[in-house]
């Protein structure tokens, strides 16, 4: 299915990204984060650089910070190091839109690429823990999605069976679904120009608001 969704039929589970589906974090911190990672680095960012990275657009993040005479891995471990998961949680807030997640049937998870202590810290500050039935957090030694092992730990995790669908904000979410078996639905979150292309999961949507079949 493509084009707008709205009805989406029932499945049996469900499983969502979280950071940039659910929950965002408030620009301020983003600002605040890439600043003092560019303290270190010597480099600045500019507002369009920090968007693009933060949330993925135009491709792979990695492949984003070489165009930008960037090593990731030096990258990565600074930004982790300042990335602090108290003020993350406090900076994060919840999409008025995914309160439509609590009301599903079925096993519900979240398969995420935020470190185990921030996705912690925020599912516990917005009082949504107790939506999911799993919460695995992407690693180096799980994988990183569009790798399927994630998808496939949250699955086993829930003991789900049947057709299930992974949502998620990112070309990576879709591919994951896709890898593992699973119906995919990208909900756009950003303007698609910001993007650069098109997402095409089996079911596209700009927000969760009467989309599923409750």
């Amino acid at each position: 299915m493509s084009g707008d969704a709205t009805g989406v039929p029932a499945y049996d589970y469900w499983l969502f990204d979280l950071d940039g589906t659910l929950v965002d974090t408030r620009w301020g911190y983003k600002r605040e984060v890439f600043d003092r990672v560019g303290d270190e680095l010597g480099r600045g960012f500019s507002d369009s650089e920090v968007h693009t990275l933060w949330h993925g657009l135009g491709g792979d993040r990695d492949d984003h910070l070489r165009s930008l005479d960037l090593d990731p891995e030096p990258f990565w471990e600074t930004f982790d190091a300042i990335d602090d998961d108290v003020a993350r949680a406090e900076a994060t807030y919840l999409y008025d839109d995914a309160a439509a997640v609590k009301d599903l049937d079925g096993p519900v998870g979240v398969v995420t690429h935020c470190p185990e202590p921030i996705t912690e810290r925020v599912l516990d500050r917005l009082d949504i823990r107790d939506w999911f039935d799993a919460v695995v957090c992407c690693s180096h030694e799980i994988g990183f999605k569009p790798d399927a092992e994630p998808v496939r730990r949250t699955v086993s995790e829930l003991g789900a069976e049947g057709d299930g669908l992974l949502a998620g904000d990112g070309e990576t979410d879709v591919g994951a679904a896709h890898n593992a078996g699973l119906d995919s639905m990208h909900v756009e979150r950003h303007d698609p120009h910001d993007r650069g292309h098109c997402i095409v999961g089996d079911h596209r949507v700009t927000s969760f608001d009467g989309v599923f079949s409750v």
